[in-house]
C-alpha cells in the first residue's frame, strides 16, 4: 500500500556553519527517504533555517550587518553541503519567511482562543546600557557556592552548582559588562500544565501512528515519563514562557507591541511554513496534504538535546491548534571522534567542507554513517581506523570486488551477454527475500543490522565464486566445448546477478555510485528500486573503476590541522580577522592599523596585524616557559613531531607540532620554547594535545619558507609565565 509522508530534520541554527553533526542527522534521514520511495511511497522532504532569535541579532550587531544578510550568508553554504554528500531535500526554507510568520501567528491565536494562552508578570535581568533583558548565557558574576569568577548565569563550571541567575554575586552583563538591574515584564505562557495537555500528552507519547508502529522510541518515551509521570503518576509540566521583549528578531505576537515569539515557538513552525512554500512551488494543497483525519504521516529526525520540545511542546502546540500531530519522531544519539565528543574548543570537530575539499569520496562517509546507526538513541563514534577499514574491506573489497571480477570474464568472452545454466528460482526467491528484509531495516532504522546483512551476502557472493575457480576456466575457454562455455558464463553471471542485487540493496545509501551501476554497467534507464532485486540481468556493459580505496593519509590531513594551526596563534588570529575583514587588509585605516604597514606599502609578515584588543582578551591567553624533554616524528604524519614537555607541573604533557619541515627531533630536546598552556586539550588521530608550541612563519609559506619555534634567553625555567 502506498504511503504519503512529511519527513524533516532539525532546523540548523543560522549563525554558523554545518558541522558533521548536522550532517549525520541529513544522511540518516536522506537514507531513509530513499529506501521509502524506491519502494513506491510518496515522501515530501523539506528543511529550513533557524534564523531567529538573539544569539543571531548580537552576532549580526556586532559585525555590522542585519540578522537578515547574516543569515543569507550561511544560507548560500548549505548547497555546498548538502549536495556535496547527496543529500537531496525537495525543499529549503526559513523561519524568517512570510509563511512561518502566518502560521506562527494563526497557531498562537487557536491556542488563545482555547484557553492556553496566560500572561504573567515576570521579574528578570535588565542590561541598562544594551537596553533588553537577558538571557542567562549573557550574565556572569561570581559563583555564590565556590566563589569562583566569570561564571555563567546558571551554573558553575568550576564547582558544579546549579543556581539562579540573581544568586550570582557582582553580576555583569557580558554584552556591555554593565551591572544588569531587575526589571518586571509582561510575558506571555503557553498552559502546557493543564490537564488537557497533560492527558493529551499522556496518550501521544504512548501511542502508536497509522502503521502500527510506536511514535517514540523506548528511551525517548523513559524520558516523556520524567516529565508526565506514569500512568496516575503527577505531571511535572511547567508552563512554557513563549514571549520575549524587543529588541529582538523574531516574529511578532499579534496584539502585543513589543513583544515577540521565542525562537523555539516559531521554530518547528517552520517544518510547516518550508512544506506550504513546497506546495505553492508544486502545486500541491498544503491543507489537505496536513488535515488532522487525513492519511499523511509527519515524521521528524532530530537529536537528543531537543527531545523535550519536539516530544512535548510542538505535539500539544499542534493539537489545541486544532492541527495535525507528528506520526513519530526518529532520535539519534551525538557523533564522537575516538570517544570523544565533537567539539571545536578540543579539536575533535571534523569539518565537512574540509573532508570534500581534501577529494574524500562522500559515499564513504555515508556508507560509515550508516554502518555505525541503529533505531536507538546511541551514540555514533567516528574512529579514522575503523572508517579505512570499512569502506576500504565492504565497499571496495567485498561489494566492487565481485564486478570488477566477473564483468571482464563476461566481456571478453561472451559479448556482455549473460546467461544460467539450470534453475535460477532459489537465487531469485534469496535475493527477493533479502532485499524485501533490508528495506524494512532501512524502514526501522537499524541501518547497521542492514549493512552486515548485505555484506554477509556479498560475502556469500565472493566465497562461491572463488570457490567455483572461473579463472582456470577461462584459460582453455576459447577451444573449449559449450558446456565449459556455458559454465564459465554461469558462474559469472551468477556473480553479477548478484552485484545487481546487492546494489539495490545499497542504493538508500550510495545513491550516486549504485545509479552508475544501473546505468552504465546494467544500462537501466532509472535508478533502482526495491523490486530490481529480483529482476536478473541479461546482459552489461564493459566494467569501469567504480570506486578507489581510502588512502590513510587523507585522513591525517581530515585531522591534522596546517601547521599555522598548530603551531603559531598569533598568525592563525590575524588570518582570520583577515578573512572575516577583507577590506582591511587592502586598505587599513590609520586608527586602527596604525604600524602594521612599512613605509613601502608591505605588509609585517605578509599580513595585516590583528585588530586591537584589550589587556583582559591578552590575560586569558596562559604563556608558559616550556622545556622539551623529549622528542620523536610522528609516524604517518609528514608535518608533525611530538613534544614531551615540562611546564613545571610535576608532570609531563603532550603536544604534536607541525614543525618536521624545519627541525630534527634530537635538535629540540633539552631546549626552552614557550607555549599557551590553558588551550583546551585536542584530541588528533596520533593522540591527545595538550597545548601549542609558539612559532613564526611568514603568511605566504612558499614564498618564505620556514617555521621557527620561539627559545627565551637563557635564565628562564619550565614554568614561568610569559606576559
Amino acid at each position: 500500500m502506498s504511503r504519503t509522508l512529511f519527513v524533516t530534520t532539525a532546523l540548523p541554527y543560522a549563525n554558523g556553519s554545518f558541522h558533521i553533526g548536522h550532517i549525520m542527522e541529513y544522511i540518516q534521514a536522506d537514507i531513509w527517504v530513499r529506501s521509502m520511495r524506491m519502494a513506491g511511497h510518496t515522501v515530501h522532504f523539506v528543511g529550513a533555517d533557524d534564523a531567529h532569535g538573539a544569539p543571531i541579532m548580537l552576532k549580526a550587531e556586532s559585525e555590522n550587518i542585519t540578522p537578515q544578510a547574516l543569515v543569507a550568508r550561511y544560507a548560500d553554504e548549505r548547497p555546498k553541503y548538502l549536495n556535496g554528500f547527496n543529500i537531496r531535500f525537495d525543499h529549503w526554507h526559513s523561519t524568517d519567511s512570510a509563511e512561518n510568520v502566518a502560521l506562527s501567528q494563526d497557531i498562537y491565536r487557536a491556542l488563545r482562543e482555547a484557553g492556553l494562552i496566560d500572561t504573567r508578570t515576570i521579574e528578570q535581568f535588565y542590561d541598562p546600557v544594551k537596553g533588553m533583558f537577558l538571557a542567562d548565557r549573557y550574565i556572569k558574576g561570581e559563583c555564590p557556592k565556590c566563589h569562583a569568577k566569570d561564571q555563567y548565569g546558571d551554573s558553575c563550571e568550576v564547582c558544579g552548582a546549579v543556581y539562579a541567575p540573581t544568586d550570582l554575586i557582582n553580576p555583569y552583563s557580558t554584552l556591555t559588562k554593565a551591572t544588569p538591574v531587575l526589571k518586571q515584564s509582561e510575558h506571555f505562557f503557553f498552559k502546557l500544565s493543564d490537564p488537557r495537555c497533560v492527558a493529551f500528552l499522556q496518550d501521544w507519547t504512548t501511542g502508536s501512528n497509522a502503521v502500527g508502529a510506536k511514535r517514540l522510541q523506548s528511551e525517548v518515551l523513559a524520558k516523556t515519563r520524567e516529565w508526565l509521570g506514569g500512568e496516575d503518576g503527577e505531571a511535572k509540566l511547567g508552563d512554557w514562557d513563549i514571549s520575549r521583549d524587543a529588541p529582538y528578531f523574531g516574529i511578532e505576537i499579534p496584539d502585543a507591541p513589543g513583544k515577540y515569539f521565542y525562537v523555539w515557538l516559531d521554530a518547528p513552525v517552520g517544518y510547516l511554513a518550508s512544506l506550504k512554500a513546497y506546495c505553492q512551488v508544486k502545486g500541491l494543497d498544503f491543507d489537505a496534504l496536513l488535515d488532522p483525519a487525513g492519511t499523511t504521516e509527519q515524521v521528524h529526525f532530530i537529536g537528543k538535546d531537543i527531545i523535550y520540545f519536539h516530544a512535548l511542546f510542538w505535539p500539544a502546540m499542534l493539537k489545541f491548534a486544532g492541527r495535525k500531530t507528528p506520526d513519530a519522531l526518529n532520535v539519534h544519539g551525538f557523533i564522537t571522534v575516538s570517544g570523544e565528543k565533537m567539539s571545536k574548543s578540543r579539536g575533535t570537530g571534523i569539518s565537512p567542507l574540509r573532508y570534500l575539499d581534501l577529494g574524500m569520496n562522500p559515499e564513504w562517509m555515508r556508507y560509515y554513517i550508516a554502518a555505525k546507526l541503529n533505531a536507538r538513541v546511541e551514540d555514533l563514534d567516528f574512529n579514522p581506523d575503523d572508517f579505512i577499514a570499512r569502506v576500504n574491506s565492504d565497499l571496495v573489497g567485498k561489494y566492487v570486488n565481485i564486478a570488477s571480477r566477473a564483468a571482464n570474464f563476461v566481456t571478453k568472452h561472451f559479448d556482455g551477454k549473460l546467461a544460467f545454466v539450470g534453475d535460477t528460482d532459489a537465487m531469485v526467491q534469496e535475493q527477493t527475500a533479502l532485499a524485501d528484509s533490508i528495506r524494512a531495516g532501512f524502514e526501522a532504522r537499524e541501518f547497521g543490522r542492514v549493512i552486515r546483512d548485505i555484506m554477509a551476502y556479498a560475502d556469500r557472493i565472493n566465497q562461491a565464486f572463488d570457490a567455483a575457480q572461473p579463472w582456470l576456466l577461462a584459460k582453455g575457454i576459447e577451444g573449449a566445448d559449450d558446456a565449459t562455455r556455458a559454465q564459465l558464463q554461469d558462474i559469472c553471471s551468477r556473480a553479477l546477478a548478484g552485484f545487481k542485487a546487492v546494489s539495490v540493496m545499497l542504493t538508500p545509501v550510495l545513491p550516486t555510485l549504485t545509479d552508475r551501476v544501473a546505468q552504465e554497467l546494467f544500462g537501466a534507464a532509472q535508478p533502482f528500486v526495491w523490486t530490481d532485486a529480483g529482476q536478473l540481468p541479461q546482459a552489461i556493459a564493459p566494467f569501469k573503476h567504480l570506486m578507489q580505496r581510502v588512502d590513510p593519509k587523507m585522513l591525517d590531513d581530515l585531522f591534522e590541522p596546517p601547521a599555522g594551526a598548530v603551531i603559531a596563534g598569533a598568525t592563525a588570529a590575524a588570518t582570520a580577522a583577515k578573512a572575516a575583514k577583507p577590506a582591511q587588509a587592502a586598505a587599513p585605516s590609520a586608527a586602527a592599523t596604525e604600524g602594521t604597514v612599512a613605509a613601502d606599502g608591505a605588509l609585517p609578515g605578509g599580513e595585516a596585524i590583528a585588530p586591537i584588543i584589550t589587556i583582559d582578551d591578552f590575560a586569558k591567553i596562559d604563556l608558559r616557559i616550556a622545556k622539551i624533554v623529549d622528542c620523536v616524528a610522528v609516524e604517518g604524519s609528514k608535518k608533525l613531531l611530538q613534544l614531551t614537555l615540562d611546564v613545571g607541573e610535576g608532570r609531563h604533557r603532550n603536544v604534536f607540532s607541525g614543525i618536521k619541515s624545519m627541525y630534527e627531533p634530537q635538535d629540540l630536546i633539552g631546549k626552552l620554547t614557550v607555549m599557551v598552556a590553558n588551550l583546551a586539550p585536542r584530541t588528533m588521530k596520533f593522540g591527545v594535545s595538550e597545548g601549542m608550541v609558539l612559532a613564526a612563519s611568514h603568511a605566504d609559506g612558499k614564498a618564505e619558507p620556514g617555521i621557527y619555534v620561539l627559545e627565551p634567553f637563557t635564565g628562564a625555567k619550565p614554568g614561568m609565565r610569559v606576559g
